[in-house]
């Protein structure tokens, strides 16, 4: 068995991929958070004690929305909460005498491209690879924040919103494959957009702030879509099977 330095390392190693793509992510996210107006401190700071692409461009745009506490804490959950469900799927992967810390640590290395990475481990999972790939990764996704919102300031405005333009490809990146695997994801995705911009025109919905027209529509389509669609397992082993970093 291989002592949890070298799997520490290991992780360290299989992490600089996913550190190159989160600093180019960031760096994208950081000319938002400077838009929205964050210094580099606090993109530095915020990234660092969240490092989540979607959780933190949806905060950053309820910041600048003057949503309150409650609404971010609220979309933050929902947008994040995914996390959960991979947090259960690794946990079943623990060994059984893993203390309550290990799995502390486990749950805090969460990200999408980290879980990936290590649920197509074969056999147990050990925190201390998790911990590798998350202490090479999380400070590139922190300094390309921070850089960012420093090179926003400096850059002139057409090339900082060119730049602007990278983090929504990233999103368009995560909705289209699953888009084109499945016709009722597509269908859903199309429902979102038409729906979000129907809530921002139509009477009494269009007085409520940007922040609850979010949080309810999020809650209402995606309830929608798990209680009409459910995932079925031989779909679930499908995906996997195309893609081992989906697997759970």
């Amino acid at each position: 068995m291989e002592s949890n330095r070298a799997v520490f390392l290991q992780g360290m190693r299989h992490g600089i991929p996913i550190a190159l793509g989160y600093f180019a992510v960031s760096f994208s996210l950081g000319i938002t958070a400077r838009d929205c107006g964050f210094n580099a401190f606090q993109g530095f700071l915020a990234s660092y004690t969240t490092y989540a692409s979607a959780g933190q461009y949806i905060g950053f745009t309820l910041y600048a929305a003057n949503a309150t506490l409650f609404q971010l804490a609220v979309m933050t959950l929902i947008t994040n909460l995914r996390y959960l469900l991979m947090g259960f799927a690794l946990n079943q992967r623990l060994p059984e005498n893993t203390p309550p810390m290990k799995r502390l640590i486990a749950g805090l290395c969460i990200t999408d491209e980290i879980f990936g990475i290590t649920i197509a481990r074969p056999g147990s999972v050990n925190p201390f690879y998790m911990l590798g790939a998350w202490t090479v990764a999380a400070p590139m996704w922190s300094v390309g924040t921070a850089l960012g919102i420093v090179m926003g300031n400096l850059l002139p405005m057409r090339l900082v919103s060119a730049l602007s333009v990278a983090l929504y490809g990233m999103f368009m990146s995560v909705i289209i494959p699953p888009a084109r695997r499945d016709k009722i994801v597509c269908a859903f995705v199309a429902v979102s957009f038409a729906s979000s911009y129907a809530a921002s025109q139509l009477p009494m919905v269009k007085e409520l702030s940007a922040g609850n027209r979010t949080i309810i529509l999020t809650v209402v389509i995606s309830a929608v879509a798990a209680i009409a669609f459910p995932v079925k397992k031989k779909q679930t082993a499908a995906v996997n099977k195309e893609d081992p970093g989906n697997a759970a």
